[in-house]
């Protein structure tokens, strides 16, 4: 039989509703009674990571995370990883662990929107569908994957798309990689994986802004007064600015990187407009165009390559999706 880490880090999955009908963290994760229902899927060694809600998550507990896998996973003794969160930084986290670990064996993130006594609670659907996820053949070598509602996503893609079904999780670009049935777990396609960087520490600060019609240029260059590193922008349309933010976006790509991703749901970022403060003009300025993520994603990818490297060239290359 195969053995399996599970590690619980919070969120609604480990939460109940109190009488008052307000979801709160419980003393006794409400998932400890779930394990008995998997003991013909995998041996199972339990970890109490943190019991946090994950608004409560940061990219300084997403990194201590990352630490406490890769030291887990030092001899070998594990085929795979469960990981239990709440769902609204589920997919930071996700993407985070896997710009940061490189281990082969599945590693897969799950949680709930229905607290473990709601009616109608999916946390122990979604969680024996993470482990048989894991111990599945198919999900090695496919990163860090997200499985939610019978569906099976890679964290570069995967996204939250609505504030309380349970069919939230989304691959709103490429589509999700696949499913799981009662008796198979199916994965039809493969993410683009890219090398992996654990760094020791998140010593960058990284802010991210929304582009609207006649946004003020002031708040573009409080960023540098602020004392950040880097700045992800979601931009209007395929990759342009209102004409009042050239200036600014001129002036910051002298001190920092700029990143821009759009703020459309769906779609990629590029140099296709001319006039001014469309993308070919942003391109001369030495923004760099991010294809596919969104601006959370963004922004923790260029938190961790500004630890790597501070160069135009290797950030821009870093960020381009083949």
């Amino acid at each position: 039989m195969k053995k399996l880490l599970l590690i619980h880090t919070g969120g609604t999955i480990a939460m109940a509703q109190n009488h008052s009908g307000h979801v709160l963290p419980n003393e006794i994760n409400p998932l400890d009674a779930s394990l008995p229902k998997a003991t013909d899927i995998a041996d199972i060694t339990t970890r109490h990571f943190s019991n946090l809600p994950s608004p409560h998550i940061t990219p300084e507990i997403m990194l201590r995370l990352a630490h406490f896998i890769d030291k887990e996973l030092e001899d070998g003794a594990y085929d795979g990883v469960v990981i239990t969160h709440g769902t609204d930084t589920l997919e930071e986290t996700a993407y985070f662990l896997q710009l940061t670990i490189g281990a082969p064996i599945p590693i897969v993130l799950t949680g709930a929107m229905r607290s473990s006594n709601e009616v109608g609670s999916d946390g122990e659907f979604n969680l024996i569908t993470a482990l048989r996820v894991a111990v599945s053949k198919a999900a090695q070598d496919k990163g860090v994957l997200v499985v939610f509602n019978g569906e099976i996503h890679s964290a570069f893609n995967v996204t939250k798309t609505h504030t309380s079904s349970v069919d939230t999780f989304k691959s709103v670009h490429f589509g999700n990689l696949g499913m799981v049935t009662k008796d198979h777990v199916y994965l039809f396609n493969t993410p683009l994986l890219k090398p992996t960087h654990m760094v020791t520490q998140l010593s960058k600060r990284v802010a991210v802004l929304k582009v609207y019609a006649g946004m003020e240029p002031d708040l573009l260059l409080a960023v540098s007064e602020l004392g950040y590193d880097g700045l992800v922008l979601e931009v209007l349309g395929q990759g342009n600015v209102p004409p009042s933010l050239v200036d600014a976006i001129q002036t910051l790509t002298q001190q920092m990187p700029i990143v821009i991703v759009s703020r459309c749901f769906n779609g990629i970022v590029q140099d296709v407009y001319g006039y001014t403060g469309g993308g070919q003009q942003l391109k001369e300025l030495g923004v760099i165009f991010s294809n596919g993520l969104n601006s959370q994603k963004a922004r923790l990818k260029l938190m961790i390559e500004l630890e790597i490297s501070a160069t135009h060239p290797a950030l821009e290359e870093s960020f381009r999706v083949e």
